[in-house]
């Protein structure tokens, strides 16, 4: 999306753990003719690129997987160039310093936290101080866009269920999409009593004389 949407003057990298994303992601890459991106398997928690090395940063869903926010946050501002703008999306749970979390609340973040292997949630409000602590960045702009993305989680339950090939000829990987869609009305239950929300953040790196 995003090598289409800037242009080939713009070089676009994408990095994963996965073997599998980067070969989908090229060849999806090919299939649009999109020459100006390439897809690497890397740690986001260390990454080989040098400091301030790209122009954008752009973190998609992927700071709720992170074993170390602090880390991850890191990392995301040391090759960000100074001028440089920063944006990500994430699912965060809500601060539970002012109203701690209740019996209910641990037991449906633990299922979600088990059921999808995630490590933990933190809140906007704890990523916003992470970024703060850099010492790097203009003040942070953030926002729960949970009402604008809540319709996804249950489009994504339909999408699998009413394709019945899947039933037909892999049973036994749709028994798995059909605990998947549990988990994924728990998800969206989730965010709309307010346990979970959705952090969208923007920060523009400061320049070296600011």
């Amino acid at each position: 999306y995003l090598a289409d949407k800037l242009g080939p003057k713009a070089d676009v990298t994408g990095i994963t753990l996965s073997p599998n994303q980067v070969k989908r992601g090229t060849e999806l890459a090919e299939e649009r003719g999109l020459s100006n991106t390439k897809f690497m398997v890397m740690n986001a928690l260390e990454m080989d690129f040098p400091d301030n090395s790209f122009d954008i940063v752009w973190a998609c869903e992927s700071g709720e997987h992170m074993p170390d926010k602090e880390a991850y946050i890191n990392e995301m501002m040391r090759v960000l160039k100074p001028g440089g703008k920063f944006v990500m999306a994430t699912w965060c749970q809500r601060d539970d310093r002012e109203v701690p979390f209740d019996k209910k609340d641990k037991r449906d973040l633990r299922f979600l936290y088990e059921e999808w292997t995630h490590p933990y949630f933190i809140s906007i409000e704890a990523y916003e101080e992470l970024i703060d602590a850099t010492k790097s960045m203009s003040s942070v702009k953030t926002a729960d866009w949970c009402e604008p993305t809540i319709a996804s989680w249950r489009h994504s339950i339909w999408v699998g269920v009413y394709d019945p090939r899947g039933f037909i000829f892999k049973p036994t990987k749709y028994l798995k999409c059909a605990r998947d869609a549990y988990c994924l009305e728990r998800m969206h239950r989730a965010f709309k009593r307010g346990l979970m929300e959705y952090g969208m953040f923007a920060a523009t790196k400061a320049k070296k004389d600011e």
